[in-house]
């Protein structure tokens, strides 16, 4: 677990945290000649019946907000720090906006420096803290006076601390991906590159192997250390020190991401739940932004509906983010945007897909989030923590993430994929869920898996209604063909030949089409001809059988009796009446059973008869010959040799 610490410049952040770990957080020669906090600071809290916890020390100048936000986007709970001497201050309240936005909803309020001021005046202040704290994630939170200086409160404030954190649920997920956000680099004599941050998501041992992102490095795990104490492995919610064999320091910095998996892949725009706060000014898509998410600091800038602010609320709502740079962000990521000059914080949000399928219009997003949100409720407002009536239980979004974390965003994601579907690998980064969850969320919006694809459930149904559409509208329109071919059905939906298979199994299963070889027609349909089309098959059956052994061809049929002629062929092929020899003629049955006793009565078994000698004993030209010799071939009458055919022994 990690705590941090928030607030204005020179209110005692450093030196409270001296008192309540023992360990000076400010190591940089310019931090002890200035007595300023300047860079991350690190320390680590014991507390009784609960052991370590991790604290990080962030900057309270308003020049150092950026350094502040990576110490910040990390821990579990926050140790807001106020001095009682000034009370409330301009980064007093830019600190718990930003604790606000990155989700941050337990903590503490350290009242210091009270030795200096007297009673009256301390009631004061805590009447301002706790209208400050009103309406934000931390309301709510214990409001404790003390002293650093003269430990007046210290007590007090440990077991303020340590009752919250016990209300912290842990963030230890045994099979969840591993992530690192990277806030220090450094070299140790004898040890080599060590990379700290917070383990966000899952753990990490020794030799393990990772890759650093930005980029595509891969990186051994020659060492792990948590509080400067090796361990075996590090956790989710613990700080944790790395050795990294291969690399300098040179090749890593604040905002590299160490991961586990591969999947990690940086990205250049994520879909997301933004939120502007109401004293930010006007923006349109061509405003330029910094994006924190992480120890990431990259510009940005957004895409939305700019018009849908309504004075006064926090309502999030629905908004591609085009990043400069790429990051590496999962789904349920928290971030912070500001403006860069003047500098201060405008907004922030939560990552809704980090690998956004296309490039969406304002309305296609206020669609996609009316669609999770449901009607009546303001877009998208799961998971925030703002004013009392920001989220509403009665809202679907999240019935879903009661029952599978990330369910309401795969809904999302599936609508928007539609008949792309979602690779199942790709789900536990962009839904923000370890692998074993992945299974429950798909069930949860009722997602059809199909050959490693996650697909929207409608849409899986609607291919089923288009496939019997089609398939019935092909039988129509063809009444002599058998079916349609399953080929044809794959080729011409333009989605994957896996989908296709398991509509027409579902489609065969519900007993609606029947599957038979290679085709697909409607239950119980049988190809009938009417008065006419039968004529036309007798006329062309005798054609066939004035000269049984020198048919005319399907060209020649097709010519004097129309375009219908092949279909009829093929439909007497079905009734057993015609056999096809090659592509462009058939025999009858009996013409094919006269040739066959006609070689097995003459041709002596085991010699080889040439082509001539064949053609003899047949009686017929070598146009016709050379195809029914073929055909015997592939029936298994005649074998085929150099010198020419014989009848098997």
């Amino acid at each position: 677990m990690i705590l941090g610490t928030a607030g204005h410049i020179d209110h005692g952040k450093t030196t409270l945290v001296r008192a309540l770990t023992g360990v000076d957080t400010d190591r940089l020669p310019e931090e002890k000649r200035r007595g300023i906090t300047i860079d991350l600071g690190f320390a680590p809290l014991l507390l009784d019946g609960m052991g370590t916890i991790g604290v990080v020390d962030v900057p309270g100048h308003e020049g150092f907000i950026r350094t502040m936000l990576a110490g910040a986007s990390g821990i579990d709970m926050a140790l807001l720090v106020i001095g009682a001497d000034e009370g409330v201050m301009p980064q007093t309240k830019e600190h718990l906006e930003i604790l606000s936005l990155l989700g941050i909803t337990k903590g503490v309020v350290a009242l210091t420096k009270s030795d200096l001021v007297d009673d009256e005046w301390l009631a004061l202040v805590k009447d301002d803290v706790q209208l400050l704290l009103g309406g934000t994630s931390l309301e709510g939170s214990a409001v404790v006076p003390v002293s650093a200086a003269t430990g007046a409160g210290m007590e007090a404030l440990r077991n303020a601390i340590l009752a919250t954190a016990l209300r912290v649920e842990p963030r230890t997920v045994s099979d969840d991906l591993f992530r690192m956000p990277v806030d220090r680099v450094f070299t140790v004599m004898g040890t080599g590159t060590v990379v700290t941050g917070t383990v966000w998501s899952g753990s990490v041992s020794r030799n393990a192997s990772l890759f650093i992102r930005p980029g595509n490095r891969a990186a051994r795990v020659r060492g792990v250390q948590k509080h400067g104490a090796t361990v075996a492995t590090a956790f989710a919610g613990g700080r944790a020190a790395l050795s990294l064999a291969g690399f300098e320091v040179a090749d890593i910095a604040r905002g590299s991401v160490v991961v586990s998996d591969p999947g990690w892949l940086p990205t250049g725009q994520l879909e997301a739940e933004v939120i502007i706060s109401p004293g930010a000014p006007p923006l349109t898509s061509r405003t330029r932004l910094r994006f924190h998410i992480g120890t990431s600091d990259v510009g940005c800038r957004l895409v939305g509906d700019f018009g849908n602010r309504a004075a006064g609320t926090r309502n999030p709502q629905p908004m591609r983010i085009v990043l400069d740079q790429p990051v590496i962000a999962r789904g349920g990521d928290r971030f912070v945007l500001r403006y860069p000059s003047p500098p201060r914080t405008i907004g922030g949000g939560e990552v809704v897909d980090p690998y956004p399928a296309r490039r969406k219009t304002a309305a296609a997003m206020r669609a996609a989030a009316h669609e999770v949100s449901g009607p009546g409720q303001p877009n998208g407002t799961a998971g925030f923590v703002w004013e009392a009536d920001a989220t509403d239980a009665a809202d679907p979004a999240h019935a879903y993430e009661s029952a599978a974390p990330g369910s309401a965003r795969l809904r999302r994601m599936l609508s928007a994929a539609g008949m792309s579907g979602i690779s199942l690998t790709s789900l536990p980064i962009r839904l923000g869920c370890p692998p074993s969850a992945v299974s429950a969320n798909c069930t949860t919006v009722g997602a059809v898996t199909i050959d490693g694809r996650a697909y929207d459930r409608s849409c899986v149904d609607q291919i089923c209604e288009d496939l019997f559409v089609a398939i019935s509208v092909q039988v129509a329109n063809h009444p002599l063909e058998e079916g349609v071919s399953l080929q044809t059905l794959r080729a011409s939906f333009g989605t994957a030949a896996e989908v296709i298979d398991e509509a027409l199994n579902r489609l065969a299963g519900t007993g609606r089409i029947e599957l038979k070889s290679a085709l697909a027609r409607p239950s119980g349909w049988i190809p009938t001809l009417d008065t006419r089309e039968q004529a036309l098959s007798d006329a062309i059956m005798h054609d066939i059988c004035v000269q049984p052994s020198e048919p005319p061809s399907v060209s020649e049929l097709t010519g004097k009796f129309g375009s219908e002629a092949p279909a009829l062929l093929r439909k007497l092929e079905r009734d057993g009446e015609l056999e096809r020899v090659s592509d462009d003629r058939y025999y009858s049955m009996a013409a094919i059973a006269q040739v066959m006793d006609t070689l097995k009565s003459r041709l002596e078994p085991g010699r080889i008869y040439a082509p001539a000698e064949l053609r003899e004993v047949l009686g017929v030209s070598r146009k016709y010959l050379i195809p029914l010799l073929e055909f015997c071939d592939r029936a298994g009458i005649t074998e085929r040799s150099a010198g020419g055919r014989a009848i098997p022994r």
